[in-house]
């Protein structure tokens, strides 16, 4: 009986021990595997930490401003020297236009009917071409009444004349729709390329000779060289036009050009003039 009793009694001290031996074989365990998640958590996220920063797109060098190029030097015109040097009533009236400013602001051209020749000036008064003419076949300085309504066929060898005087030059169609420069479109004058005419005319032959008696063969028109008209009468005057003084051949230049009159009382009251009168002559040009 007493052995019994301390068999059960000894049983009994010795299931609570081995149950909390278990129990803190186990625990330790359980316990221990929460701080090591929260520690493969904390690494994770110092490796998350750690990382290296993603790299910036390294930003695009500005392309070099291109230099604007430089505007290049004025060149200033050379003189021009004329393959005939002006007569002196050719310079007379260069010499009058340009300091009385008469062309105002457009390009002029001088034709001297006894020279057969015309010359051109910019709208500064500064001569920039030459070249030989052919001329209204009858010698005289004014239009007959009524010649601009008649055909060719119609004038008489005396209405065929070109007409001495200052004029409004602009271009405008003549028959066949063709372009000229009008001199005078009421008395049918205007300045264009030579023309062919006929066999016996022989224009051509008469506008390049060296005489100048034989350039007298038109109805009263301007005939000049067709490079001449081309490369300097037509950049000069199709744009705005210009004016144009043809010299008397029979009147005086003072009835055709009353101006004249009083330019020789307004050079000597201008300082400039004397200047302005060597710069035209060609004499003095380099």
């Amino acid at each position: 009986m007493i052995s019994a009793r301390w068999a059960l009694f000894g049983l009994a001290l010795f299931t609570p021990v081995s149950m909390q031996a278990a129990n803190s074989v186990r625990a330790p365990s359980a316990a221990a595997a929460k701080p090591a998640a929260k520690k493969a958590t904390a690494t994770n996220k110092a490796t998350a930490t750690n990382k290296a920063p993603a790299k910036k797109p390294l930003a695009k060098k500005a392309a070099p401003k291109k230099q604007a190029a430089a505007a290049p030097a004025a060149v200033k015109a050379e003189p021009f020297t004329p393959d005939v040097a002006p007569s002196d009533a050719v310079l007379r009236v260069s010499d009058w236009v340009a300091q009385s400013k008469d062309n105002g602001p457009l390009p002029y051209a001088i034709i001297d009917k006894n020279a057969a020749r015309l010359y051109l000036f910019n709208a500064k008064g500064e001569m920039r071409g030459d070249a030989a003419i052919l001329l209204g076949i009858a010698v005289g300085d004014d239009a007959s009444p009524g010649v601009g309504g008649k055909t060719l066929a119609a004038l008489g060898p005396a209405e065929k004349t070109t007409p001495a005087g200052r004029f409004i030059a602009k271009y405008g169609v003549a028959a066949g729709g063709v372009k000229v420069l009008w001199v005078d479109y009421s008395t049918s004058v205007a300045i264009h390329p030579l023309v062919k005419g006929t066999k016996a005319e022989r224009r051509a032959e008469r506008l390049y000779s060296p005489e100048t008696d034989d350039n007298r063969i038109s109805f009263g028109c301007i005939n000049v060289p067709p490079t001449f008209y081309a490369q300097k009468v037509r950049p000069f005057f199709r744009r705005k036009g210009g004016v144009v003084y043809i010299l008397p051949d029979t009147r005086t230049m003072e009835d055709v050009f009353p101006r004249l009159h009083v330019f020789p009382f307004v050079s000597r009251a201008n300082p400039a003039a004397p200047a302005a009168q060597e710069a035209s002559a060609p004499s003095v040009q380099p």
